[in-house]
């Protein structure tokens, strides 16, 4: 049930947060002569974060001329690839809650969907895994290559102590960090579902067979033995006992033994 709940909405969290995100940093570049001053430079960014294709123009602080600079780094492949994932998770939620919900008896015939159900929970929970981890370190990438300092070291206005240059506005990336917790939060979710989905196909109630059948005649064994020991007890045990006495029979003859002698006298 938690399953059913919490899938949808970790994924949509983890996509959205992730593939809707857009943000931007502002520079400030003061020259000697300040009508060659760019007081606002807006840099803007967004998914799938190809910072490389971002481009924007910085004063050179010598006369009119422009700087044209590109930020560093593509974090597309690690941020398409999660977003991916998430997309492909919550449509799978979605339809594994309406077959539980409405096909149940179908869910079981068979036991293939128990079994096509374990085999998709345990692919997810990796794909989460290595899709979340690749976009903590493609995170780590876009921070690096978006951080103020390191863009103003591009630009060559910077490296003249004379011109003052600062940032102005940094980039927020409280949703972005906000995905990568989702990430992580969706493989564990999946991860724990593995148990769940597993007591559900053959595989869990053949092994406990295969467990108590030794037990069953483990035990049979057992009281079969005690019964024969039982049995040997009874039979041979009061046997034993009766045999060490002498019998009537026996003492009648001895005991007639002198009567006959007397009657010889």
């Amino acid at each position: 049930m938690c399953m059913v709940i919490f899938a949808p909405l970790f994924a949509i969290f983890a996509f959205a947060t992730c593939g809707g995100y857009s943000g931007g940093l502002r520079l400030s570049v003061d020259c000697v002569n300040k009508t060659e001053s760019n007081l606002s430079i807006d840099i803007a960014f967004a998914y799938p974060f190809r910072l490389h294709q971002v481009t924007f123009e910085v004063p050179t602080c010598e006369g009119k001329e422009r700087q044209k600079l590109a930020l560093t780094g593509d974090s597309s492949s690690s941020a398409e690839f999660f977003v991916t994932v998430a997309v492909f998770a919550f449509l799978y939620s979605l339809a594994a809650t309406v077959v539980y919900i409405f096909f149940q008896n179908k869910y079981r015939e068979n036991n293939r969907g128990p079994l096509v159900d374990f085999i998709v929970t345990v692919v997810f929970s990796f794909l989460w895994l290595v899709g979340s981890s690749a976009w903590a370190k493609g995170l780590s990438d876009v921070k690096v290559a978006t951080d103020p300092k390191e863009v103003l070291l591009l630009m060559s206005a910077c490296k003249q102590t004379s011109n003052k240059c600062m940032a102005v506005h940094s980039p927020v990336m409280s949703s972005l960090n906000t995905s990568v917790v989702f990430g992580f939060l969706n493989f564990i979710l999946w991860a724990g579902n593995i148990w769940f989905v597993f007591k559900e196909t053959g595989w869990h109630s053949t092994g406990q067979r295969y467990l108590s059948d030794p037990m069953e005649k483990h035990s049979g064994s057992y009281n079969h033995g005690g019964y024969n020991q039982e049995s040997y007890g009874s039979s041979g045990g009061y046997g034993r006992q009766a045999s060490l006495g002498p019998s009537s029979d026996e003492f009648g003859q001895q005991s007639s033994g002198p009567a006959s002698f007397t009657n010889q006298i």
